[in-house]
């Protein structure tokens, strides 16, 4: 009885998750902002789901479910790195360096740089321009 109530709360939340997180990526209103519905809630959702789907498996068929928890996996390393690549892609198309903070280096934001010496963060004192106090 306690696996099924378990079973049926994570399909709810996760459901409950995938509808915000849909929601959101439909209602947010520019990319930054909207990058964060699919990438947290809409994970949690699937997330949510998949878990669901393991445990029904370990306690009706006695098996471990090793599909779903490799999709779950695979799903909660790659999101937070798309998400990334994608908000670097924004910067660097949508953006202008006098817009972002200071990165403490020579570099601008999202750029590469292909020369050879490697680059040090410089530190800079609390109270200066791109540091909080």
């Amino acid at each position: 009885m306690f696996a099924e109530i378990l079973v049926a709360a994570l399909l709810v939340i996760s459901g409950v998750f995938a509808l915000v997180g849909s929601y959101g990526l439909i209602k947010l209103p520019d990319l930054m902002t909207r990058l964060h519905a699919p990438t947290k809630a809409s994970t949690l959702g699937v997330g949510g789901a998949l878990i669901a789907s393991m445990l029904h498996a370990i306690v009706w068929r006695n098996e471990v479910s090793w599909h779903e928890l490799l999709i779950t996996l695979f799903l909660f390393l790659t999101a937070p790195i798309t998400a990334n690549f994608i908000a670097k892609a924004h910067m660097a198309d949508k953006l202008k360096s006098g817009d972002l903070p200071p990165t403490g280096t020579d570099r601008d934001w999202a750029t590469l740089d292909l020369s050879e010496e490697p680059v040090q963060p410089v530190m800079t004192p609390p109270g200066q321009p791109g540091r909080p106090s």
